[in-house]
């Protein structure tokens, strides 16, 4: 078994330098967020993000390129964010388990938060649209429901279907609960847990 190669120091100053990079633009995502849910979309100017960050606004324009790809990043950050907190989920053994605890999980990741949650589901931007490519990644952040429900049909539990198909149905019924529920229609998760189950419950393998 061989062992890596050492970094040596340019290998070394390079990581350094990408993890500094990243750390600065996942705190200017931050920053922008936040000056959206407190202050409104009028509130993402350069200038602003930059006097926040404590940064100039060349490197907001070096990162993002514009206000649109501002935008564009901070959906797609939503969508990651996202992703993380579906996949923090512990597995289990049995995937129709598995699928029924990543549900609570979605409601909890789109509370906890609003701000990317009103940029991805409610144009909280007015007049950014989202390029074909984002909405293609914005999806894909989605794909470990298309896995445990393909899973879920290799073990009988749901009819032999497009992983996808149920996948994108269960995400409908929870995004119109979410909704609501963000509008201050619902009280609690029970509408929710309702509509996701009852939709799951649409393509459970009959059991003669």
């Amino acid at each position: 078994m061989t062992s890596s190669a050492p970094l040596g120091l340019q290998g070394a100053y390079l990581l350094g330098e990408r993890a500094s990079h990243d750390e600065l633009r996942s705190r200017l995502l931050d920053v922008a967020v936040n000056l959206l849910v407190s202050d409104g979309p009028e509130s993402l100017t350069m200038r602003r993000i930059a006097s926040e960050a404590g940064c100039t606004t060349t490197v907001i324009y070096t990162m993002f390129g514009n206000r649109e790809g501002l935008a564009e990043a901070l959906y797609l950050e939503g969508f990651e964010r996202f992703r993380r907190f579906l996949e923090a989920v512990p597995q289990r053994d049995n995937p129709f388990e598995y699928l029924s605890a990543l549900g609570p999980a979605y409601r909890q990741a789109c509370l906890a938060e609003p701000g990317y949650y009103s940029l991805m589901f409610e144009r909280a931007i007015p007049g950014f649209e989202p390029s074909e490519r984002a909405r293609t990644l914005a999806r894909a952040a989605l794909n470990i429901l298309d896995r445990v429900i393909a899973d879920c049909i290799s073990a009988g539990y749901l009819v032999p279907t497009q992983p996808r198909k149920i996948a994108d149905a269960l995400w409908a019924a929870a995004q119109g609960a979410i909704s609501l529920e963000r509008a201050g229609h619902l009280r609690d998760a029970r509408t929710y847990e309702a509509v996701t189950t009852a939709t799951i419950c649409c393509y459970l393998v009959s059991k003669q």
